[in-house]
């Protein structure tokens, strides 16, 4: 969803359970060309965040447990955006079926109606819960294996992406029922993107290297090419151009959305797999999972403006404003071994 400017008072957390880690520490280092950095500590587990402009508040995903072992716990944590420190914890519930644990993984915000969605990738389904109090408020079942959400709160609609079974699909955010789903046979969709301008949805498809681009009131989605191995994407501003996180290619791709052609193919590192576009620049920052490592890319020209190294395992990354990105690892190295969240001001 779209972001203005963060708000700068803030309402207090309600007083919930707090997370189980140890004491709050931090630090900070600057990068080579002149981004900083704040970085502490924050649960293991985790996997990604979205921000409440609404809330001024960052959510994150945690659920600790590789496949095959099974999920031990599963929470959202919600943390102040500009010290790091937790504000609280919420558990997710047990799922009705077969016990086991909603685990939570990819997140979005719906500040209109003042909502967290979240995927439950092993549970296949997604879930809504409140920000104000951070009570389930339900669980939708019928997305195999989902991946990413995205709220596109002018159209009252949450898509998320079904990897298991090649669909994406629609929700509608006030009922929770199902509105739409486009199926692509044999396709493994994963990121997600939503033009808010246009209502025009992105997804990348893993499996077969393209987007899957679905229009409103299309009956069949158009299929456009991109690098190897699509995990994340991320749309222009003015909805012309869209970048792809390549894991397989350990890169960004440029795709013009009106041509259906990648223009531009760029290196950044090993292991490519989160993006988030900077505002309405043509720059975009890229998660370089296993070079442990985000980059700074200009897209017009192609250049890596800026190699900003993390903690071992960054795994995702999420803009807040055009200047403020916030990075989750995977590193587990904390004192207690807690994943990190690094606050990223970018240079200008």
């Amino acid at each position: 969803m779209s972001s203005l400017n963060r708000r700068v008072h803030r309402t207090a957390a309600s007083a919930v359970a707090l997370v189980s880690c140890t004491a709050f520490t931090l630090t900070e280092a600057a990068a080579t060309a002149g981004s900083t950095l704040m970085s502490a500590p924050l649960a293991p587990g985790l996997y990604q965040s979205a921000y409440s402009e609404r809330n001024d508040v960052l959510w994150a995903t945690s659920s600790v447990g590789q496949p095959p072992a099974p999920v031990t716990d599963s929470r959202l944590v919600r943390l102040d955006p500009d010290t790091l420190e937790v504000e609280a914890t919420y558990p997710t519930p047990l799922d009705d079926g077969d016990g086991t644990i909603e685990a939570a993984y990819g997140i979005d915000v719906d500040d209109e109606r003042n909502t967290v969605w979240v995927t439950n990738t092993r549970n296949d389904s997604i879930a809504v819960y409140s920000q104000k109090t951070g009570r389930h408020l339900a669980t939708v079942p019928g997305v195999a294996h989902a991946r990413e959400i995205v709220v596109d709160e002018k159209r009252d609609t949450v898509w998320a992406t079904a990897f298991g079974t090649g669909s994406v699909v629609a929700f509608n955010t006030r009922t929770y029922e199902e509105t739409r789903r486009v199926t692509v046979e044999g396709a493994g969709p994963t990121g997600l993107a939503v033009d808010e301008r246009t209502g025009v949805v992105h997804a990348t498809d893993f499996t077969h290297d393209r987007i899957i681009q679905i229009t409103p009131g299309s009956s069949e989605p158009r299929l456009l090419p991109t690098g190897d191995g699509p995990l994340s994407i991320a749309v222009s501003a003015n909805g012309r151009t869209a970048y792809t996180a390549d894991q397989g290619a350990g890169g960004v791709s440029v795709v013009d959305l009106r041509k259906g052609a990648v223009v531009r193919s760029i290196a950044t590192g090993e292991g490519a797999k989160s993006l988030a576009a900077v505002g309405r620049s043509a720059r975009v920052l890229v998660v370089n999972r296993l070079a442990g490592s985000v980059s700074v890319v200009d897209t017009r020209s192609g250049a890596v403006k800026e190699t900003i190294d993390t903690n071992a395992l960054p795994n995702h990354v999420h803009m807040s404003d055009a200047s403020t990105a916030y990075v989750l690892d995977k590193s587990g190295s904390g004192p207690k071994g807690e994943d990190h969240v690094t606050r990223i001001d970018v240079a200008r």
